[in-house]
């Protein structure tokens, strides 16, 4: 993970009291038609090397912040090769090794994984030729500001088969949300291959269990879904018709996140003749976004080992919460951290390991910043070390320090009341939730 810093830096750098709290960003979704013409030519004019040629470059004319490509396969490279993002997925290949998902971006992320699908059916289309699936990162917007976003290119077709494996594809997505994304600003886009007007297609219950919000259904149907089929045109003519590309999203807690904007954007990536570059139309939407009034989160520290934990969930339902009471756990490396509240609720993560050493905080007391420093231990980063400091000047350490450390420190008026991040028998990785005092 390439976010070692001094700890001078991290606090020039990496302290909440500096970073934006609130901002806009894009995101485009775009099915690239990037199957072997051999095997499928998309019915789309044109060579698939200049086509891709073409969709990398308008990626980087046309000012996406966020863009989810599905089909990316044997063409990649040259999607790549004119396309102008920082930040880009490496390829996991093309037919039949890769998943065609990739992820181009105008901001960093963390924790990039991607997974295959449980179920897969030839029914009627040939999608247990390749390994496809979703993906998932957590990105950045601005220090201390994260949104988790999706990737996914379901199960095609409409043959009792396909409607089943797609079913099953959906709901591994939605259970994959429940897990890794509790707390969390979230972002889904892609080709989902589903029509809220095809009986057996999951997407209302997908929506209901993530707390998510359609941007098409909201925005242009009223925030009700089609009941009456309209196919899209391509290029599309209305952004009232319904494509299986669809944008879906949720705020947190953490951060506010409105959908302002959604369209078909198939007039801007043509050919020079004229002809569409690809057979879906790509969709975008703008959103807005503002850090939580009543709590935030500090930058992470560590690995992308273990397993998600987030306070955000119960933080969210205190008042002004405040920490009475800290214990750390540690020797070689930090073992586990926990936080008692002046309500009597205590939250603690990781492991039984190590030294126990607790601080009870005064009524006037808040716990204000916090160091961690990280290592390497059997091939995957840890948390070796913290050390909190509170509002009155005292300290309470555990673990070993290392030369890789930064230090989170709450805003002004605000404190650390909670954490975020994911462990196991120690402390993989760590972020602090901050609650206004």
């Amino acid at each position: 993970m390439k976010r070692a810093m001094s700890v001078a830096a991290a606090m020039l750098l990496g302290t909440p009291a500096q970073a934006a709290t609130s901002g806009s960003f894009n995101v485009l979704s775009m099915n690239v038609a990037g199957l072997p013409a051999i095997l499928n030519n998309n019915e789309v004019p044109g060579e698939k090397k200049t086509n891709s040629g073409l969709i990398g470059t308008k990626f980087g004319q046309l000012g996406y912040d966020l863009i989810h490509a599905q089909e990316d396969f044997n063409y990649h490279a040259y999607i790549y090769a004119t396309d102008t993002h920082p930040y880009r997925s490496a390829t996991s290949g093309g037919v039949p090794f890769g998943s065609g998902l990739n992820t181009l971006s105008n901001f960093d992320w963390i924790d990039y994984t991607r997974v295959k699908w449980d179920e897969c059916s030839n029914a009627s289309e040939f999608d247990c030729l390749t390994p496809k699936g979703f993906t998932f990162m957590r990105v950045k917007l601005s220090d201390g500001v994260y949104i988790d976003a999706y990737n996914l290119h379901t199960d095609a077709g409409t043959e009792d088969g396909d409607l089943k494996a797609r079913a099953s594809n959906i709901q591994q997505v939605a259970d994959y949300i429940s897990t890794w994304s509790t707390g969390n600003a979230v972002v889904v886009f892609g080709d989902t291959n589903s029509r809220y007007t095809r009986v057996g297609d999951i997407i209302p219950s997908f929506l209901t269990q993530g707390g998510l919000t359609d941007a098409q259904v909201e925005l242009i149907h009223g925030g009700v879904a089609p009941t009456v089929e309209m196919d899209c045109s391509n290029p599309s003519t209305t952004n009232e018709c319904e494509t299986v590309d669809k944008i879906f999203y949720r705020g947190s807690p953490l951060l506010d996140l409105t959908a302002t904007y959604f369209s078909y954007e198939s007039n801007k990536f043509l050919q020079p003749d004229g002809n569409v570059l690809s057979d879906h139309n790509p969709i975008t939407t703008n959103f807005t976004w503002a850090s939580g009034a009543s709590l935030r989160q500090s930058g992470f520290w560590g690995g992308t080992k273990g397993n998600w934990f987030s306070d955000v969930p119960a933080l969210s339902t205190k008042t002004a919460p405040k920490a009475t009471a800290l214990t750390f756990r540690g020797a070689s490396r930090l073992d586990s951290v926990a936080i008692t509240l002046s309500d009597g609720t205590a939250f603690s993560h990781g492991g039984t390991g190590g030294t126990a050493v607790s601080l009870t905080l005064a009524s006037d007391e808040t716990w204000v910043s916090a160091q961690l420093c990280q290592g390497e231990k059997s091939g995957g980063t840890r948390n070796f070390y913290i050390k909190a400091t509170t509002s009155a000047g005292r300290t309470l350490e555990a673990g070993t320090a290392t030369s890789d450390c930064a230090t989170f420190a709450a805003p002004e008026g605000w404190a650390i009341v909670g954490f975020l991040g994911q462990d196991g028998d120690e402390m993989d990785q760590l972020a602090f939730v901050y609650g206004r005092q």
